[in-house]
């Protein structure tokens, strides 16, 4: 009755004890206070990313320490996490502390004038049949000293790079032992809490339950697939590159695996572009063997690591063309980083995840219309 007369007089309907007032308040404070978050806590987006692939990434291994430990969450999740520093944080620490060693000196031999790649670079184009030398000309680098140039300057540019990002996390002492104690801190509590989350995810979210699992799923498996198939694959190939490299006495075979490893992560591109030239170097200077066994090595065997176990990894669960994949890790890294080739894919299945949806949601509204009111 007291109702009936606070409608009559103006007030606002209610539906189950919420006004619509309320909920437009609600509809309208949510995007408001979800973008404030997102502000302040964007600094450490880096951190916060690799501690929610940690928690995906590891997250079997946790379930499987579930049932060994009785269901003790913190000890399964502690035990967790130590894993994951054992296997990624101290690997990575001891091949970037060996990086800035290895590319400050070569820097420091290029600058200096010890390591003058300009008497092997005249060997070689020296060496060069007539048809090459009349391709150069064409393109403006048949003059050998605008090709000693434009090749010292950007060998000089390149190492001076990896050793200022290497030796960066050295210097930014605080702010690197900062963000990985959050990506570790963060990553316990997900792997620990990772179920329940996930639900309460789930019920927030205004899809229907075969919708939520849908994307949920697909978040998922994308996240798993490019960072467990793309880092191992690349991980791999730089490994290998490196060990061969070392094997056939090429300079700072350390920094030329980081780097095959590097551009191991974009599709399409691969490890080729470092070992391939090195491999002409030593078949036109007259290495024929040095040069032969590299090629061989690089195609056989890094090769093989790209065709053979990365799409074993990766597997087909992604359901993306091989274009899409190429085109939005290459965009994903333009525009945020190393870590768009993570989050570029990502974003790309999702967007396919949430138009598929919308498809099935018009097919299942276009049928309903078809078959018209019950009893017509």
């Amino acid at each position: 009755m007291h109702q009936d007369q606070d409608n009559a007089a103006g007030g606002s309907p209610r539906t189950d004890g919420v006004s619509t007032l309320e909920r437009r308040m609600l509809l309208a404070l949510l995007p408001a206070v979800t973008l404030a978050l997102v502000w302040i806590l964007l600094p450490f987006y880096v951190p916060i990313l690799w501690g929610t692939i940690i928690a995906l990434i590891f997250a079997p291994l946790n379930r499987r320490l579930l049932l060994r430990f009785g269901r003790r969450r913190t000890l399964a999740a502690l035990v967790t996490l130590l894993a994951v520093l054992l296997v990624a944080v101290v690997p990575f620490a001891l091949v970037t502390a060996s990086l800035a060693r290895e590319a400050g000196g070569v820097y420091e031999k290029l600058q200096s004038g010890e390591w003058n790649p300009a008497l092997e670079l005249r060997r070689l184009f020296d060496a060069l049949p007539g048809s090459v030398t009349v391709w150069l000309d064409r393109l403006g680098w048949g003059d050998f000293d605008t090709v000693q140039r434009q090749v010292t300057a950007s060998l000089a540019r390149a190492t001076q790079f990896i050793a200022e990002q290497a030796l960066g996390i050295g210097q930014n002492t605080f702010e690197f032992v900062t963000g990985l104690f959050i990506t570790l801190y963060l990553a316990f509590f997900l792997i620990r809490d990772g179920e329940r989350l996930a639900s309460a995810a789930r019920r927030t979210m205004p899809f229907a339950p075969a919708h939520q699992r849908e994307l949920l799923g697909k978040f998922s498996t994308v996240i798993r697939a490019t960072v467990k198939g793309n880092l191992v694959a690349a991980a791999l190939q730089g490994l290998l590159g490196g060990l061969a490299f070392w094997a056939l006495g090429v300079g700072a075979p350390l920094l030329w695996g980081v780097l095959m490893a590097f551009l191991s992560l974009v599709p399409a591109v691969g490890a080729a572009l470092v070992w391939l030239p090195v491999a002409l170097y030593f078949l036109l200077s007259g290495s024929i063997l040095k040069g032969a066994i590299l090629v061989a090595f690089g195609v056989l065997v890094i090769g093989l690591v790209d065709n053979l176990l990365r799409p074993v990894l990766v597997g087909k669960d992604t359901r993306l063309p091989d274009y899409v994949v190429l085109m939005t890790t290459l965009g994903g890294m333009a525009v945020l980083g190393i870590n768009g080739f993570v989050l570029g894919p990502a974003i790309a299945a999702m967007f396919v995840a949430l138009w598929h949806i919308q498809g099935k949601m018009q097919a299942s509204d276009e049928q309903s219309e078809s078959d018209g009111p019950v009893g017509s």
